[in-house]
């Protein structure tokens, strides 16, 4: 098994670090060596803390840890699985990723789906799928908040939140530049240049230039290297302006230009009745024939470009803070994919039976998204600390969809959201603090659409006719809350407790209008969550334990039902959906040259109502489909999914990595380090069936390189999913049996350097 194979490969590789420890010499001029670990502080409270004493679940992540996981020019799914209790996965390539946090999350694959796991970057909330994947470079911490976070971030927090903060300017001088070369022609570079520009005034300019030439063989048309690279260009250029102690503003504007290949579709990759791969697959090799443009196969070309900036200005008072943040954020692209995975249709289709060819394009036009923030903290160091503030959202964008067959339509959504919130925190005594907090949220969205495309082939046929849809709006208002203590056992361990309140906003979706259908509305869902945890720093300050054990219930709790015989993607609102589990986070100074971390969590969820049905892999009245449904059945073929786990929720996640350094002369050493994440047992979709349950799945990665402390540079060979794991990430059940893999093995070289 998959499981015992990660085991042991973790189990030697520790052993192997661990039994050469004592052979090591440590000069009295080489760098310091951490002899105990560092103090982590977080601003998951909207002010400065140690993540000791904040009474929540949070995991880090920053230096070596994040940036190995990116090393070979990764997208922001590279974090799915590195955090116990976080997962991530995308059917539209690097754009629009889709988040979960304690298996809860949104499976709908609209530019327009809402999800539960809000995505905050340096203090702005990116609501829209296509702003959550806004690359990563010169992020200073990453902070996974996990379980509802409705008080001071508002709705569609209901799961967690995923928290960028990027390295600031700064008075003193600071740049690096980073380049890594790997299999595939993969390019990577990333830098920075920071410093003061006036006594007053300074700034920090960093860029990323990601880039991977296509690899992948389309066998349709005999065209070798057709797709699978992708070009990825992003900036960011930030301001500080800090003429005394009372007044700061920070200016960021950042920008993004991609182009490559949206995700690849594998047609008929499993055999009815098995989840395991068939001959059908080859990581290198496609049989498309997707063709909109009539100028052949397209390959699932993808394009996007975004711009944002933001405004922070902060004013200190004798005794409180004023914070105003204001932002602004615009995206455009689109994305084609040959949905059915292969060529041609019937008996003349290509790898395995395809019933009918399915391409489609999705653009995403006029993105524009405005946030206000305004805030007043206390700031003091009396026995009560506290906040209150306003926050404001308006969207507005437009989503035209294309089919081969029924045309284009173009959906128009708005959303305005308004709240107002207040936190209090009150130290009952020097072990006991209490916090509780309380926000109203209002929230608006509105969808209308546009006229559709009548050279769509389906109005020939009479399968489709041009129809006029009424305006569609929901609004409405819920209040959030949330009580927690903090209790320190010691000086080095508390525990905490936490009762949180929270909503996830109704939701239109109109995908549906293209293909003849009509949008559909979900109620908002409501979650209650209750947790419990202990954090603790142990043997001299070496040991870094936090654990921590949860239930929640979600009343109202909304689902995408996407396949079925027609591929709907319609919302549904389920009666109850329940989980629980526990999350345990480590870090252990091992020796002055081994560091180790390990986590672990195990999440249990279920939907709950006895009424709810869904259409299941290409199934309707007349045809039973093509997987093994192990739920029970209704008239017309509809399954039962009362006890079905969520979808795309892991039941359990291991992570774990080793750093082990050896000293080379007076101010050097050679180091490896290696990371792997483990994925348990994952449901696919609503229903339960053999083919679209993955377990077991892993990757690692290995880094094994030079650093020098004198003169600050690294060079280092590594590797990303070292052993080239298959691994199954997502699935299409309308048509055939179709699957979306991960991404293959990559090895290179990569070389910093760093001035000060």
């Amino acid at each position: 098994m998959k499981t015992t194979k990660i085991a042991t490969i973790a189990l030697a590789i520790a052993s192997a670090l661990s039994t050469t420890v004592s052979a090591q010499d440590t000069p009295s001029t080489r760098q310091q060596k951490e002899t105990s670990l560092e103090k982590i502080t977080v601003t998951a409270q909207k002010r400065t803390q140690s993540i000791q004493e904040v009474p929540l679940s949070i995991a880090t992540l920053n230096g070596e840890q994040f940036e190995s996981l990116f090393s070979a020019g990764e997208d922001i799914l590279a974090l799915a699985t590195h955090v116990p209790g976080l997962y991530a996965e995308s059917s539209n390539g690097r754009v629009a990723p889709r988040f979960y946090i304690r298996g809860l999350g949104n499976t709908d694959f609209d530019l327009a789906a809402s999800q539960p796991v809000s995505i905050v970057m340096d203090e702005v909330v990116m609501e829209n799928v296509v702003l959550k994947s806004f690359p990563l470079f010169d992020i200073q911490q990453v902070e996974v908040l996990r379980g509802p976070q409705g008080t001071l971030f508002g709705r569609n927090t209901t799961a967690g939140i995923v928290k960028f903060d990027t390295v600031k300017p700064s008075q003193d001088f600071d740049a690096y530049a980073k380049l890594g070369f790997g299999t595939y022609n993969t390019l990577n570079f990333e830098g920075a240049v920071a410093g003061g520009l006036t006594d007053d005034l300074s700034a920090r300019f960093s860029v990323l230039s990601q880039q991977r030439d296509d690899y992948i063989d389309n066998a349709f048309t005999d065209q070798k290297d057709a797709l699978g690279g992708y070009d990825e260009k992003a900036w960011r250029a930030q301001l500080l302006y800090n003429p005394n102690d009372r007044f700061s503003a920070l200016l960021n504007l950042h920008g993004r230009d991609l182009e490559g290949t949206a995700s690849v579709f594998r047609a008929n990759i499993f055999d009815k009745g098995s989840n395991n791969l068939n001959d059908n697959y080859d990581r290198e090799t496609v049989y498309f024939d997707g063709d909109l443009d009539g100028n052949g196969a397209d390959n699932n070309p993808q394009e996007y470009e975004g711009f944002g900036s933001s405004l922070r200005l902060t004013y200190q008072l004798d005794t409180v803070e004023l914070v105003s943040i204001t932002a602004y954020e615009e995206a455009d692209g689109y994305s084609l994919g040959d949905i059915d995975g292969g060529s041609g249709s019937g008996e003349t289709s290509n790898p395995g039976f395809i019933p009918f060819s399915a391409v489609t394009q999705d653009s995403l036009n006029d993105l524009e998204q405005f946030t206000q923030e305004l805030r007043i903290a206390s700031n003091t160091n009396g026995a009560v600390n506290w906040q209150a503030g306003a926050f404001y959202f308006d969207s507005s964008f437009n989503v035209t969809s294309i089919d081969g067959y029924f045309g284009a339509t173009t959906v128009f959504h708005e959303n305005t959201t308004w709240a107002i919130f207040g936190q209090s925190s009150y130290q009952v005594t020097d072990k006991l603090n209490v916090t509780g907090g309380v926000r109203y949220t209002h929230d608006e969205k509105s969808l209308d659409v546009g006229d559709q495309n009548v050279n769509g082939f389906a109005l020939v046929t009479g399968d489709a006719t041009i129809q006029d849809y009424e305006h569609t709006n929901v609004d409405d208002g819920q209040v959030s809350f949330e009580l927690s203590a903090n209790y320190k056992l010691t000086d080095d361990a508390s525990l905490f407790a936490r009762y949180a309140n929270g909503f996830r906003a109704q939701t239109i979706q109109g995908r549906d209008v293209a293909f003849e259908g009509s949008p559909s509305v979900a109620d908002a869902e409501t979650i209650n969550s209750v947790e419990l945890g202990i954090k603790s720093d142990l043997l001299d300050n070496t040991l870094r334990l936090n654990a921590a054990a949860y239930y929640y219930q979600i009343d109202d709790m909304q689902f995408s039902a996407i396949g079925g015989g027609n591929n709907f993607t319609a919302l549904v609102n389920a009666d109850k959906g329940v989980g629980y589990g526990f999350e345990v986070d480590a870090k252990w100074l091992a020796t002055d040259s081994l560091t180790l971390t390990a986590g672990y969590s195990y999440n249990h969820t279920e939907i709950q109502d006895d009424s709810l049905t869904v259409q299941p892999c290409g199934s309707n009245a007349d045809f039973e489909g093509n997987c093994t449904v192990t739920d029970p059945r209704l008239e017309g073929n509809l399954a039962i999914i009362d006890g079905n786990p969520f979808p795309q929720a892991p039941e359990s996640i291991l992570s774990f990595t080793a750093r082990y350094s050896v000293p080379v002369g007076e101010n050097g050493e050679v180091f490896v380090y290696t990371d792997w994440a483990f994925q348990g047992e994952t449901n696919l979709f609503l229903y339960e069936a053999v083919e679209f349950t993955t377990k077991d799945n892993f990757e690692g990665g290995l880094r094994v390189g030079y650093e020098n402390f004198n003169h600050n540079y690294t060079v280092a060979l590594f590797g990303r999913n070292i052993t080239d794991e298959h691994n199954v990430k997502g699935a299409v059940d309308f048509n055939n049996l179709t699957g979306i893999m991960n991404e293959p093995r990559v090895w290179g070289v990569e070389a910093k350097v760093m001035f000060f």
